[in-house]
């Protein structure tokens, strides 16, 4: 089980104190929560794409390979990389080149990105979301895994013997997971190339994820990738703890009514009984995502997020020192329990290169 932390790189003013960080500052700001991430312990960090304010990571490859540098075990991906609006050449050349700096420490959540107004900015229309992602997968994964492409489709002109460069790292691709918070049309695609499947889960209710996951699931034993059980499956989470939980709820209150997703909404009460965040203690968050097997099954990934809403840095990094002394350990234990010893792990580039290794051995 895989525990970390995303970021949507959002700037925005502390509500406290009317505070806007500049970008550099919150550019550092995620260098920071980078670091702290892996020296508390924790398995992934990833970064979302975005174009347009109040967001930074416009260039993700940019600040992860600055990270592959500046930490030692760490799993970098992204939340998510836009296989819409991104050219899916380009996406093949970065992210294998992110492979190699990054001594194969890397994955990706591909996702089709709900911002209307950036689609014309990269000449798409959002109308086409869906057949955009399924045409630029399809050409994605196979620039990873064809020397020579030819290869021709809707959205972009065609290649004629094309190589992408670096090709993979051990000639092992990145490992993808699809991320969607309501496109069954996406469960359907992350399934049948028996890739993982991510869901956001931290906006609807336990009910609507459980649905797309329950399809995911049965789409993968379908293409005959697995069983149900053993298909590939992350998950989101959002937290804020305090040692007193009244404490934690009177603290976040004023990040929560004014932050830019659900800020002047469902009141905090409304949006923790509805969602999976959770204010309070760190056991209450224990309690809370011990629970998440029992609707969703056994699963892979579990990512939080923890840096949004204009909260400081400082506060962020205590948050990350809870999660990873009191919570993740005690979680990876519970989730441990009665696990089925053939549920898999989140497939890596060491875990990949060994089960290529062992394929390769029985053959001969």
């Amino acid at each position: 089980m895989q525990f970390g932390i995303f970021t949507v790189g959002d700037v925005t003013p502390d509500p406290t104190t009317g505070r806007v960080p500049s970008e550099n500052d919150r550019i550092k700001a995620i260098l920071a929560i980078a670091r702290k991430a892996e020296e508390v312990g924790l398995d992934v960090f990833a970064l979302g794409e975005h174009h347009n304010p109040p967001f930074i990571p416009s260039s993700p490859t940019t600040i992860l390979g600055y990270i592959a540098a500046t930490t030692e075990s760490i799993i970098l991906s992204t939340a998510t990389t836009l296989i819409t609006t991104n050219d899916p050449v380009k996406l093949a050349e970065d992210y294998a080149m992110l492979q190699h700096v990054s001594g194969g420490r890397v994955d990706l959540m591909m996702g089709r990105g709900n911002t209307a107004p950036v689609y014309p900015w990269f000449g798409k229309d959002i109308r086409e979301g869906i057949a955009l992602a399924v045409e630029n997968y399809a050409l994605l994964h196979r620039l990873w895994r064809d020397d020579v492409v030819d290869w021709e489709g809707r959205f972009r002109s065609p290649l004629k013997g094309f190589q992408s460069t670096p090709r993979p790292l051990d000639g092992i691709p990145p490992f993808v997971w699809h991320g969607s918070i309501r496109s069954p049309e996406i469960a359907e695609q992350a399934a049948y190339y028996g890739d993982g499947f991510f869901a956001n889960n931290i906006f609807w209710p336990k009910e609507h994820y459980m649905k797309l996951i329950g399809l995911y699931r049965e789409r993968y034993e379908h293409y005959g990738h697995g069983r149900a059980e053993q298909a590939i499956v992350g998950l989101g989470g959002q937290v804020f703890m305090n040692a007193v939980s009244q404490d934690a709820v009177a603290q976040f209150r004023p990040y929560f009514d004014n932050a830019p997703v659900y800020g002047h909404g469902p009141t905090l009460e409304e949006f923790t009984e509805s969602t999976p965040l959770t204010v309070g203690s760190p056991q209450q968050v224990i309690d809370r995502y011990a629970g998440m097997r029992d609707h969703f099954g056994d699963y892979q990934r579990q990512l939080f997020l923890v840096d949004h809403a204009g909260l400081p840095l400082g506060v962020v990094l205590d948050q990350l020192e809870i999660l990873g002394s009191e919570v993740v350990p005690v979680l990876r234990a519970e989730l441990a329990k009665n696990r089925p010893a053939d549920v898999p792990d989140a497939p890596t580039h060491a875990s990949m290169l060994a089960a290529r290794g062992m394929r390769e051995s029985l053959r001969t």
